[in-house]
């Protein structure tokens, strides 16, 4: 085993057990994956706790996608390989189950879209436009379709009743983005009914200029 997957294994577990502190996901829920150096994947097992990963019993894939060490690994596979087949820049993948951001799909009116409003810069900056996905039930390869369905045009995406999705260039990348999304889902379940002052479309753009940021 190369130094850089031991430190690719350190890290899934410190980051893993970080979300899992703050609340960010929580029993069992949530799932990560990292592109290894040979083109495979480091992958959290089926049922684990973010709270207290072992490095050594993480889901070692090969490029195939055929387990070759550790134990089984998530029964979410079909939307982390749907990512990976989509966007070449996709280097991890991080799935939480955020409260925030589960019961802000759950709301009638939100823009399928554009999952989030803008109300700062930073998800704008982090996650360009979320896509809110149909229900479907956990481990389904119907959410892979959808994901593929996409054709990579989206660096995040929100399952409803489910849980948000987000690709990154690294895992930090990748976390650093979805609690970004569980905060932005966080601050407009507050703001739902107050008419918060939203960034205009003009300072939007200018977001999007200034931080090349996707936005399609």
């Amino acid at each position: 085993m190369s130094t850089v997957e031991n430190k690719q294994r350190e890290q899934i577990c410190i980051m893993a057990k970080s979300l899992f502190d703050r609340g960010l996901t929580c029993g069992s829920s949530g799932n990560i994956s990292v592109r290894t150096e040979d083109g495979g994947l480091l992958v959290t097992p089926t049922g684990s706790c973010f709270g207290r990963l072992d490095p050594a019993i993480l889901s070692r894939l090969d490029k195939n996608g055929q387990l070759i060490n550790g134990h089984q690994p998530t029964k979410e596979m079909s939307l982390h390989d749907a990512f990976y087949s989509t966007r070449s820049s996709a280097n991890a993948i991080v799935h939480l189950h955020g409260t925030c951001s589960v019961a802000l799909s759950m709301m009638p009116d939100v823009d399928e879209d554009n999952f989030l409003p803008p109300l700062t810069p930073y998800s704008i900056m982090k996650l360009g436009k979320v896509k809110l996905l149909p229900y479907f039930i956990p481990g389904d390869s119907k959410t892979g379709d959808a994901i593929r369905g996409l054709a990579g045009k989206r660096s995040a995406v929100m399952l409803a009743n489910h849980g948000p999705v987000v690709a990154g260039k690294d895992l930090e990348a990748a976390v650093y983005a979805i609690e970004e999304l569980e905060e932005t889902a966080k601050l407009a379940i507050m703001m739902r009914g107050l008419s918060p002052k939203m960034l205009d479309e003009s300072q939007i753009r200018h977001i999007i200029t200034k931080f090349n940021v996707e936005w399609d």
